[in-house]
Protein backbone atom coordinates (compact mmCIF):
# COMPACT_ATOMS: atom_id res chain seq x y z
CA UNK A 1 0.00 0.00 0.00
CA UNK A 2 1.38 3.51 -1.26
CA UNK A 3 1.27 6.73 0.63
CA UNK A 4 0.63 9.75 -1.09
CA UNK A 5 4.27 10.40 -0.37
CA UNK A 6 5.40 7.76 -2.16
CA UNK A 7 3.37 8.56 -4.83
CA UNK A 8 5.89 11.11 -6.62
CA UNK A 9 6.43 10.62 -10.41
CA UNK A 10 9.73 9.05 -10.84
CA UNK A 11 12.08 10.53 -13.66
CA UNK A 12 14.29 8.01 -14.92
CA UNK A 13 16.94 8.07 -17.43
CA UNK A 14 20.03 5.96 -17.96
CA UNK A 15 22.71 9.23 -17.89
CA UNK A 16 21.63 10.90 -14.92
CA UNK A 17 21.09 7.62 -12.52
CA UNK A 18 23.94 5.73 -13.72
CA UNK A 19 24.56 4.06 -10.44
CA UNK A 20 21.64 2.10 -10.28
CA UNK A 21 21.72 -1.61 -12.49
CA UNK A 22 18.29 -2.33 -12.84
CA UNK A 23 17.14 -5.58 -14.50
CA UNK A 24 17.77 -6.03 -18.03
CA UNK A 25 19.74 -2.58 -18.59
CA UNK A 26 23.19 -3.11 -19.88
CA UNK A 27 26.38 -1.02 -19.62
CA UNK A 28 26.84 1.83 -22.12
CA UNK A 29 30.74 1.48 -23.01
CA UNK A 30 30.97 5.01 -21.31
CA UNK A 31 29.89 3.68 -18.14
CA UNK A 32 26.12 3.98 -18.09
CA UNK A 33 23.77 2.07 -18.71
CA UNK A 34 21.55 1.49 -21.46
CA UNK A 35 18.18 -0.26 -22.97
CA UNK A 36 18.60 -3.01 -25.19
CA UNK A 37 17.61 -1.69 -28.52
CA UNK A 38 14.58 -1.41 -29.85
CA UNK A 39 14.69 -1.19 -34.04
CA UNK A 40 10.93 -0.62 -34.52
CA UNK A 41 9.98 2.07 -31.84
CA UNK A 42 11.74 5.77 -32.15
CA UNK A 43 13.11 7.14 -29.03
CA UNK A 44 10.18 8.79 -26.73
CA UNK A 45 10.76 12.80 -26.27
CA UNK A 46 12.20 12.87 -22.70
CA UNK A 47 9.59 15.26 -21.28
CA UNK A 48 6.84 12.06 -21.11
CA UNK A 49 7.86 8.94 -19.79
CA UNK A 50 4.39 6.45 -20.17
CA UNK A 51 3.65 3.66 -18.07
CA UNK A 52 1.63 0.21 -18.99
CA UNK A 53 0.14 -1.92 -16.75
CA UNK A 54 -1.25 -5.27 -17.77
CA UNK A 55 -4.65 -6.63 -17.19
CA UNK A 56 -5.51 -8.42 -14.25
CA UNK A 57 -6.14 -11.83 -14.77
CA UNK A 58 -10.48 -11.54 -13.31
CA UNK A 59 -11.73 -8.63 -15.28
CA UNK A 60 -13.60 -6.32 -13.21
CA UNK A 61 -16.12 -3.64 -14.47
CA UNK A 62 -15.48 -0.75 -15.37
CA UNK A 63 -15.35 2.02 -12.91
CA UNK A 64 -18.50 4.87 -13.60
CA UNK A 65 -17.10 8.05 -15.21
CA UNK A 66 -16.74 10.94 -13.48
CA UNK A 67 -19.18 13.84 -13.82
CA UNK A 68 -16.07 16.31 -14.72
CA UNK A 69 -13.58 15.08 -16.56
CA UNK A 70 -10.09 14.19 -14.99
CA UNK A 71 -7.54 17.04 -15.23
CA UNK A 72 -4.78 15.36 -16.86
CA UNK A 73 -6.11 13.05 -19.00
CA UNK A 74 -4.05 10.24 -21.22
CA UNK A 75 -4.47 10.73 -25.17
CA UNK A 76 -4.40 8.27 -27.69
CA UNK A 77 -0.81 7.21 -28.09
CA UNK A 78 0.59 8.50 -31.41
CA UNK A 79 3.12 6.15 -33.27
CA UNK A 80 6.03 7.18 -31.42
CA UNK A 81 4.68 5.87 -28.47
CA UNK A 82 3.09 2.43 -29.62
CA UNK A 83 1.44 0.27 -26.97
CA UNK A 84 3.07 -1.48 -24.53
CA UNK A 85 6.31 -0.77 -25.67
CA UNK A 86 6.65 1.60 -22.24
CA UNK A 87 8.53 1.60 -18.75
CA UNK A 88 7.16 0.41 -15.87
CA UNK A 89 7.74 2.39 -13.17
CA UNK A 90 6.22 1.49 -9.42
CA UNK A 91 7.53 4.47 -7.32
CA UNK A 92 10.19 3.14 -4.98
CA UNK A 93 10.82 -0.18 -7.54
CA UNK A 94 13.74 -0.44 -10.48
CA UNK A 95 12.49 -0.08 -13.36
CA UNK A 96 11.31 -3.24 -15.91
CA UNK A 97 11.25 -3.33 -19.56
CA UNK A 98 7.93 -4.63 -20.54
CA UNK A 99 8.24 -5.94 -24.52
CA UNK A 100 5.41 -4.53 -26.74
CA UNK A 101 2.52 -7.42 -26.65
CA UNK A 102 0.34 -7.48 -30.32
CA UNK A 103 -2.63 -8.81 -28.77
CA UNK A 104 -3.05 -5.28 -26.43
CA UNK A 105 -5.79 -2.90 -27.86
CA UNK A 106 -4.80 0.68 -28.44
CA UNK A 107 -6.02 3.08 -25.79
CA UNK A 108 -9.57 2.79 -25.85
CA UNK A 109 -9.70 6.37 -23.92
CA UNK A 110 -9.63 9.04 -26.25
CA UNK A 111 -10.82 12.67 -26.56
CA UNK A 112 -14.23 11.03 -27.43
CA UNK A 113 -14.78 9.44 -24.24
CA UNK A 114 -13.74 12.42 -22.40
CA UNK A 115 -12.95 10.88 -19.21
CA UNK A 116 -9.95 9.38 -17.99
CA UNK A 117 -8.97 6.05 -17.40
CA UNK A 118 -9.77 3.97 -14.16
CA UNK A 119 -6.80 3.80 -11.50
CA UNK A 120 -5.71 0.93 -10.57
CA UNK A 121 -5.37 -0.18 -6.57
CA UNK A 122 -1.92 0.41 -5.51
CA UNK A 123 -0.26 2.37 -8.29
CA UNK A 124 0.06 5.96 -8.33
CA UNK A 125 -0.81 8.34 -11.31
CA UNK A 126 0.24 12.25 -12.09
CA UNK A 127 -1.85 14.86 -13.39
CA UNK A 128 -0.51 17.31 -15.06
CA UNK A 129 1.73 19.28 -12.88
CA UNK A 130 0.22 17.40 -9.94
CA UNK A 131 0.77 14.04 -8.05
CA UNK A 132 -2.35 11.78 -7.36
CA UNK A 133 -2.00 9.07 -4.37
CA UNK A 134 -2.85 5.91 -5.21
CA UNK A 135 -6.60 4.92 -5.84
CA UNK A 136 -7.64 1.38 -5.12
CA UNK A 137 -10.11 0.89 -7.40
CA UNK A 138 -10.35 -1.73 -10.03
CA UNK A 139 -7.26 -1.56 -12.31
CA UNK A 140 -8.80 -1.85 -15.87
CA UNK A 141 -11.19 -0.32 -18.11
CA UNK A 142 -14.52 -1.03 -18.85
CA UNK A 143 -13.35 -3.81 -21.26
CA UNK A 144 -11.28 -5.18 -19.21
CA UNK A 145 -7.93 -4.28 -21.21
CA UNK A 146 -5.11 -2.88 -19.10
CA UNK A 147 -4.59 1.13 -19.68
CA UNK A 148 -1.69 3.58 -19.75
CA UNK A 149 -1.06 6.45 -18.11
CA UNK A 150 1.46 9.04 -18.80
CA UNK A 151 3.87 10.04 -16.03
CA UNK A 152 4.61 13.65 -16.92
CA UNK A 153 8.30 14.90 -16.18
CA UNK A 154 9.20 17.57 -13.37
CA UNK A 155 11.79 20.47 -14.20
CA UNK A 156 13.84 20.68 -12.81
CA UNK A 157 14.97 23.97 -11.14
CA UNK A 158 18.71 25.19 -11.09
CA UNK A 159 20.94 28.10 -10.17
CA UNK A 160 22.04 29.92 -12.93
CA UNK A 161 25.65 31.02 -13.62
CA UNK A 162 25.33 34.90 -12.11
CA UNK A 163 24.06 33.08 -8.79
CA UNK A 164 26.51 29.97 -8.88
CA UNK A 165 30.14 31.65 -9.57
CA UNK A 166 29.86 34.60 -6.79
CA UNK A 167 28.33 32.01 -4.43
CA UNK A 168 31.71 29.49 -5.35
CA UNK A 169 33.88 32.68 -5.09
CA UNK A 170 33.00 33.59 -1.69
CA UNK A 171 33.55 30.21 -0.45
CA UNK A 172 36.69 29.60 -1.61
CA UNK A 173 37.97 33.19 0.00
CA UNK A 174 35.99 32.25 3.16
CA UNK A 175 37.51 28.69 2.92
CA UNK A 176 41.72 30.88 2.40
CA UNK A 177 40.55 32.85 5.31
CA UNK A 178 39.53 30.39 7.86
CA UNK A 179 42.93 28.25 6.99
CA UNK A 180 45.11 31.07 7.64
CA UNK A 181 43.24 31.85 10.77
CA UNK A 182 43.29 28.49 11.99
CA UNK A 183 47.01 27.93 11.05
CA UNK A 184 48.34 31.18 13.24
CA UNK A 185 45.99 29.87 16.10
CA UNK A 186 47.14 26.25 15.96
CA UNK A 187 50.69 27.33 14.92
CA UNK A 188 51.89 27.32 18.68
CA UNK A 189 50.36 23.77 19.08
CA UNK A 190 51.66 22.21 15.68
CA UNK A 191 55.10 23.63 17.03
CA UNK A 192 54.63 21.82 20.34
CA UNK A 193 53.50 18.65 18.79
CA UNK A 194 56.40 18.62 16.12
CA UNK A 195 59.17 19.14 19.17
CA UNK A 196 60.76 22.46 17.61
CA UNK A 197 61.35 24.73 20.24
CA UNK A 198 59.85 28.03 20.82
CA UNK A 199 61.42 31.33 22.16
CA UNK A 200 59.16 32.20 25.41
CA UNK A 201 58.65 35.99 25.42
CA UNK A 202 61.20 38.21 27.35
CA UNK A 203 63.71 35.71 27.15
CA UNK A 204 67.54 36.77 27.45
CA UNK A 205 70.45 38.38 25.03
CA UNK A 206 71.41 35.78 22.51
CA UNK A 207 75.23 35.10 22.71
CA UNK A 208 76.97 36.10 20.01
CA UNK A 209 80.53 34.70 18.55
CA UNK A 210 83.41 37.16 19.23
CA UNK A 211 84.54 37.31 15.44
CA UNK A 212 81.08 38.14 14.57
CA UNK A 213 79.91 41.82 13.80
CA UNK A 214 77.68 41.40 17.19
CA UNK A 215 80.26 40.30 19.01
CA UNK A 216 83.23 42.81 17.70
CA UNK A 217 81.13 45.92 18.31
CA UNK A 218 80.16 44.72 21.73
CA UNK A 219 83.72 44.51 22.67
CA UNK A 220 84.62 47.86 20.87
CA UNK A 221 81.69 50.13 22.28
CA UNK A 222 82.41 50.32 25.58
CA UNK A 223 85.55 51.68 24.72
CA UNK A 224 84.55 54.48 21.96
CA UNK A 225 83.22 58.07 22.98
CA UNK A 226 81.61 60.93 21.91
CA UNK A 227 83.17 64.39 22.07
CA UNK A 228 81.53 67.88 21.54
CA UNK A 229 83.99 71.19 21.20
CA UNK A 230 81.43 74.20 22.39
CA UNK A 231 83.79 77.67 22.06
CA UNK A 232 82.74 81.54 20.57
CA UNK A 233 82.96 80.25 17.03
CA UNK A 234 80.32 77.66 17.54
CA UNK A 235 80.01 73.83 18.26
CA UNK A 236 81.22 70.95 16.34
CA UNK A 237 81.13 66.93 17.16
CA UNK A 238 83.29 63.64 16.50
CA UNK A 239 84.37 60.77 17.77
CA UNK A 240 87.32 59.09 19.44
CA UNK A 241 88.01 55.99 21.51
CA UNK A 242 90.38 55.47 24.71
CA UNK A 243 94.24 54.74 23.95
CA UNK A 244 94.94 53.97 27.74
CA UNK A 245 93.40 53.01 30.90
CA UNK A 246 94.49 56.03 32.86
CA UNK A 247 92.45 58.73 30.94
CA UNK A 248 93.97 59.15 27.75
CA UNK A 249 91.44 59.23 24.46
CA UNK A 250 92.60 60.06 20.55
CA UNK A 251 90.74 61.56 18.26
CA UNK A 252 90.95 63.80 15.21
CA UNK A 253 92.66 67.31 15.22
CA UNK A 254 90.10 69.18 13.01
CA UNK A 255 87.37 67.74 15.65
CA UNK A 256 88.92 70.00 17.97
CA UNK A 257 90.61 72.24 16.31
CA UNK A 258 88.49 75.20 17.21
CA UNK A 259 89.18 74.48 20.55
CA UNK A 260 92.81 75.58 20.54
CA UNK A 261 93.66 78.73 22.17
CA UNK A 262 90.61 79.16 23.08
CA UNK A 263 90.33 79.87 27.12
CA UNK A 264 85.97 79.93 26.89
CA UNK A 265 86.27 76.82 24.75
CA UNK A 266 85.15 73.52 26.84
CA UNK A 267 85.60 69.94 25.49
CA UNK A 268 82.89 67.06 26.31
CA UNK A 269 83.56 63.53 26.46
CA UNK A 270 80.50 61.06 26.80
CA UNK A 271 81.23 57.45 27.55
CA UNK A 272 79.35 54.61 26.16
CA UNK A 273 77.68 54.37 29.94
CA UNK A 274 76.15 57.84 29.19
CA UNK A 275 78.61 59.28 31.61
CA UNK A 276 80.31 62.69 30.79
CA UNK A 277 83.97 64.27 31.47
CA UNK A 278 85.39 67.42 30.50
CA UNK A 279 88.78 66.88 28.64
CA UNK A 280 91.82 68.56 28.11
CA UNK A 281 94.14 68.81 24.91
CA UNK A 282 97.14 67.00 25.91
CA UNK A 283 98.76 67.78 22.06
CA UNK A 284 98.07 67.88 18.51
CA UNK A 285 99.39 67.69 15.29
CA UNK A 286 97.91 69.30 12.19
CA UNK A 287 100.03 67.64 9.83
CA UNK A 288 99.21 63.80 10.85
CA UNK A 289 95.48 65.23 11.69
CA UNK A 290 95.75 63.61 15.22
CA UNK A 291 95.18 64.79 18.67
CA UNK A 292 95.26 63.19 22.31
CA UNK A 293 93.10 64.53 24.78
CA UNK A 294 93.25 63.77 28.54
CA UNK A 295 90.25 62.83 31.34
CA UNK A 296 90.25 62.58 34.62
CA UNK A 297 89.19 58.82 34.88
CA UNK A 298 91.08 55.94 36.00
CA UNK A 299 90.34 52.07 35.00
CA UNK A 300 89.27 52.95 31.76
CA UNK A 301 89.63 49.94 28.76
CA UNK A 302 91.54 50.76 26.37
CA UNK A 303 91.10 49.31 22.25
CA UNK A 304 94.14 48.00 20.72
CA UNK A 305 96.07 48.79 17.93
CA UNK A 306 96.45 46.32 15.12
CA UNK A 307 99.38 46.57 12.70
CA UNK A 308 98.34 48.45 9.91
CA UNK A 309 101.24 47.14 7.87
CA UNK A 310 99.37 44.08 7.28
CA UNK A 311 96.33 44.98 6.33
CA UNK A 312 95.40 43.71 2.56
CA UNK A 313 92.66 44.83 0.06
CA UNK A 314 89.26 42.84 1.42
CA UNK A 315 90.12 42.51 4.91
CA UNK A 316 86.61 43.53 6.38
CA UNK A 317 86.26 46.14 9.15
CA UNK A 318 84.12 47.39 11.09
CA UNK A 319 83.64 51.41 11.79
CA UNK A 320 81.86 52.84 14.72
CA UNK A 321 81.02 56.23 16.21
CA UNK A 322 79.03 59.08 16.59
CA UNK A 323 77.59 59.98 13.30
CA UNK A 324 75.47 63.23 12.88
CA UNK A 325 75.51 63.06 16.55
CA UNK A 326 74.04 59.50 16.82
CA UNK A 327 76.59 57.87 19.11
CA UNK A 328 77.10 53.96 19.12
CA UNK A 329 76.93 53.61 15.54
CA UNK A 330 78.45 50.68 14.04
CA UNK A 331 78.75 50.28 10.19
CA UNK A 332 80.85 47.59 8.39
CA UNK A 333 82.72 47.25 4.97
CA UNK A 334 86.19 46.12 3.54
CA UNK A 335 89.22 47.84 2.73
CA UNK A 336 89.42 48.42 -0.87
CA UNK A 337 92.41 50.17 -1.04
CA UNK A 338 95.61 50.95 0.44
CA UNK A 339 98.12 53.71 0.41
CA UNK A 340 95.79 56.67 -0.68
CA UNK A 341 97.52 60.20 -0.80
CA UNK A 342 94.32 62.02 1.15
CA UNK A 343 94.75 65.60 2.44
CA UNK A 344 92.42 65.62 5.64
CA UNK A 345 90.87 68.44 7.82
CA UNK A 346 91.08 72.41 6.41
CA UNK A 347 94.53 73.91 5.44
CA UNK A 348 94.37 77.69 7.84
CA UNK A 349 96.28 80.37 8.06
CA UNK A 350 98.28 78.51 11.73
CA UNK A 351 97.95 75.04 10.66
CA UNK A 352 99.22 73.11 6.95
CA UNK A 353 96.79 70.81 5.33
CA UNK A 354 97.27 66.95 6.71
CA UNK A 355 98.81 64.49 4.21
CA UNK A 356 97.43 60.53 5.25
CA UNK A 357 98.88 57.83 3.05
CA UNK A 358 94.97 56.10 4.32
CA UNK A 359 93.25 53.40 4.42
CA UNK A 360 90.39 53.32 1.73
CA UNK A 361 87.55 51.39 2.78
CA UNK A 362 83.40 51.46 1.83
CA UNK A 363 82.13 51.25 5.26
CA UNK A 364 79.50 53.91 5.90
CA UNK A 365 81.78 56.63 7.44
CA UNK A 366 79.93 60.35 7.59
CA UNK A 367 80.24 63.52 9.69
CA UNK A 368 80.72 62.65 13.29
CA UNK A 369 82.98 59.39 12.54
CA UNK A 370 85.80 61.57 13.03
CA UNK A 371 88.32 60.42 14.77
CA UNK A 372 86.29 57.04 15.97
CA UNK A 373 88.39 53.59 15.12
CA UNK A 374 88.00 51.52 11.84
CA UNK A 375 88.68 47.67 13.36
CA UNK A 376 89.63 44.73 11.96
CA UNK A 377 87.76 40.98 12.42
CA UNK A 378 89.81 40.73 15.74
CA UNK A 379 88.58 43.97 17.21
CA UNK A 380 92.25 45.83 17.12
CA UNK A 381 92.12 49.19 15.87
CA UNK A 382 93.57 49.57 12.32
CA UNK A 383 92.97 53.47 11.67
CA UNK A 384 90.92 56.12 12.99
CA UNK A 385 88.20 57.40 10.39
CA UNK A 386 89.35 60.69 8.86
CA UNK A 387 87.57 61.89 6.10
CA UNK A 388 84.95 60.91 3.32
CA UNK A 389 85.29 61.68 -0.76
CA UNK A 390 82.67 63.88 -1.92
CA UNK A 391 81.73 64.64 -5.63
CA UNK A 392 83.47 66.40 -7.54
CA UNK A 393 86.17 65.50 -5.92
CA UNK A 394 86.65 67.27 -2.88
CA UNK A 395 87.71 65.57 0.38
CA UNK A 396 86.12 66.86 3.35
CA UNK A 397 83.49 65.34 6.58
CA UNK A 398 80.59 68.05 5.44
CA UNK A 399 78.86 65.90 2.78
CA UNK A 400 77.44 62.34 3.55
CA UNK A 401 78.91 58.33 2.59
CA UNK A 402 79.26 57.76 -1.07
CA UNK A 403 81.10 54.52 0.07
CA UNK A 404 84.92 56.01 -0.14
CA UNK A 405 85.71 56.69 3.21
CA UNK A 406 89.66 57.03 4.48
CA UNK A 407 91.89 55.97 7.75
CA UNK A 408 94.93 57.04 8.92
CA UNK A 409 96.83 53.95 9.34
CA UNK A 410 97.29 52.71 13.49
CA UNK A 411 101.05 52.61 12.58
CA UNK A 412 100.93 56.00 12.32
CA UNK A 413 98.59 56.85 15.48
CA UNK A 414 100.68 54.63 17.77
CA UNK A 415 103.87 56.89 17.12
CA UNK A 416 102.17 60.37 16.63
CA UNK A 417 100.40 59.74 19.82
CA UNK A 418 103.24 58.21 21.90
CA UNK A 419 105.42 61.64 20.72
CA UNK A 420 101.98 63.91 21.53
CA UNK A 421 102.00 61.91 24.91
CA UNK A 422 105.52 62.88 25.82
CA UNK A 423 106.55 65.58 24.66
CA UNK A 424 103.29 67.59 23.55
CA UNK A 425 104.57 67.64 19.93
CA UNK A 426 105.19 65.23 17.04
CA UNK A 427 107.79 64.82 14.19
CA UNK A 428 107.74 63.69 10.56
CA UNK A 429 110.55 62.78 8.25
CA UNK A 430 111.33 64.77 5.27
CA UNK A 431 114.16 64.40 2.74
CA UNK A 432 114.64 67.73 2.19
CA UNK A 433 113.29 69.13 -1.48
CA UNK A 434 110.91 70.74 -2.95
CA UNK A 435 108.70 69.49 -5.24
CA UNK A 436 107.07 71.16 -8.45
CA UNK A 437 103.33 71.41 -8.38
CA UNK A 438 103.07 72.62 -12.35
CA UNK A 439 105.13 69.26 -13.26
CA UNK A 440 102.94 66.97 -15.80
CA UNK A 441 105.46 64.29 -17.01
CA UNK A 442 106.34 60.57 -15.79
CA UNK A 443 106.81 60.51 -11.87
CA UNK A 444 107.32 63.92 -9.99
CA UNK A 445 110.28 66.82 -9.91
CA UNK A 446 112.34 68.32 -7.94
CA UNK A 447 111.94 71.80 -8.12
CA UNK A 448 114.31 74.50 -9.69
CA UNK A 449 113.12 77.61 -8.25
CA UNK A 450 113.50 79.63 -4.77
CA UNK A 451 109.95 78.95 -3.42
CA UNK A 452 109.05 81.19 -0.19
CA UNK A 453 113.07 81.91 0.18
CA UNK A 454 113.22 78.24 0.27
CA UNK A 455 115.95 76.50 -1.58
CA UNK A 456 114.77 73.41 -4.11
CA UNK A 457 117.05 71.07 -2.05
CA UNK A 458 118.19 71.86 1.59
CA UNK A 459 121.57 72.33 2.21
CA UNK A 460 122.97 69.62 3.92
CA UNK A 461 119.82 67.74 3.83
CA UNK A 462 119.36 63.95 3.23
CA UNK A 463 118.31 64.63 -0.47
CA UNK A 464 121.11 66.30 -1.33
CA UNK A 465 123.88 63.96 0.44
CA UNK A 466 122.64 61.21 -1.59
CA UNK A 467 123.23 62.92 -4.71
CA UNK A 468 119.66 64.59 -5.62
CA UNK A 469 120.03 68.10 -7.89
CA UNK A 470 117.39 70.65 -8.78
CA UNK A 471 115.09 69.17 -11.67
CA UNK A 472 116.05 65.38 -10.48
CA UNK A 473 113.00 62.82 -11.42
CA UNK A 474 111.83 61.06 -8.47
CA UNK A 475 110.12 57.73 -10.38
CA UNK A 476 109.53 55.30 -7.09
CA UNK A 477 110.02 55.02 -3.60
CA UNK A 478 110.64 51.85 -2.91
CA UNK A 479 109.73 50.19 -5.67
CA UNK A 480 106.09 51.66 -5.92
CA UNK A 481 105.65 54.20 -8.75
CA UNK A 482 104.61 57.69 -8.05
CA UNK A 483 102.82 60.27 -10.16
CA UNK A 484 101.62 63.04 -8.16
CA UNK A 485 104.00 64.95 -5.50
CA UNK A 486 101.29 64.09 -2.90
CA UNK A 487 101.64 60.41 -3.40
CA UNK A 488 105.13 60.64 -2.60
CA UNK A 489 104.32 62.94 0.22
CA UNK A 490 102.69 60.78 2.16
CA UNK A 491 104.98 57.61 1.33
CA UNK A 492 107.72 59.77 3.29
CA UNK A 493 105.04 60.66 6.15
CA UNK A 494 104.61 57.08 6.64
CA UNK A 495 108.07 56.16 7.46
CA UNK A 496 109.65 57.06 11.01
CA UNK A 497 112.48 59.73 10.95
CA UNK A 498 115.88 57.60 10.81
CA UNK A 499 114.58 54.98 8.29
CA UNK A 500 116.33 54.64 5.08
CA UNK A 501 114.41 54.96 1.84
CA UNK A 502 115.18 53.80 -2.00
CA UNK A 503 114.15 56.30 -4.46
CA UNK A 504 114.56 55.74 -8.00
CA UNK A 505 115.71 58.72 -9.86
CA UNK A 506 116.05 60.04 -13.87
CA UNK A 507 118.84 63.05 -13.97
CA UNK A 508 118.87 63.57 -17.59
CA UNK A 509 118.53 60.52 -19.31
CA UNK A 510 120.07 58.65 -17.08
CA UNK A 511 118.31 56.64 -13.99
CA UNK A 512 119.46 55.51 -10.84
CA UNK A 513 118.68 54.25 -7.13
CA UNK A 514 119.79 56.25 -4.41
CA UNK A 515 119.30 55.37 -0.88
CA UNK A 516 118.30 58.21 1.73
CA UNK A 517 118.29 58.57 5.31
CA UNK A 518 115.17 60.08 6.79
CA UNK A 519 115.69 62.98 8.95
CA UNK A 520 113.29 64.70 10.75
CA UNK A 521 111.09 68.18 11.46
CA UNK A 522 108.47 69.10 14.03
CA UNK A 523 104.59 69.35 12.74
CA UNK A 524 103.03 71.98 13.15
Amino acid sequence: MTTPEDAQPVPVRADEDAERTPAGLFASPSGRRELPPTPSTPEAPPVDIAVTHPAPAPPAPARPAPAQPAVGASAPLSPQHPPGSHWSVPHGSVPTFAPPSPSVPANPYGPAAQQPPAPWAGVPYATTGTTAAADPGPSTGPSGVPHTVVLHRKRRRTLSAAWVVPLVVIALAAGAVGGVLGSRLTEDDRLADAGLPIAPVGAGPVEREPGSVAGIAAGVLPSVVSIQVDGPDGSATGSGFVLRGDGYLVTNNHVIAQADGAASTTITVTFGDGSEQEASIVGRTADYDLAVLKVDVEGLTPLLLGDSDSVVVGDPVVAVGAPLGLAGTVTTGIVSALNRPVSAGEATEEDDQAFINAIQTDAAINPGNSGGPLVNAAGEVIGINSAIAQPPGSLSMVGGSIGLGFAIPSNQVRRTADQLIETGRATYPIIGVLLDQRYTGEGVQVSTDVQDGRQPVTADGPAERAGIHPGDVILAIDGRPVTDPDELIVAIRARTPGDTIVLHVRSGSSERDVRVKLDESPTD
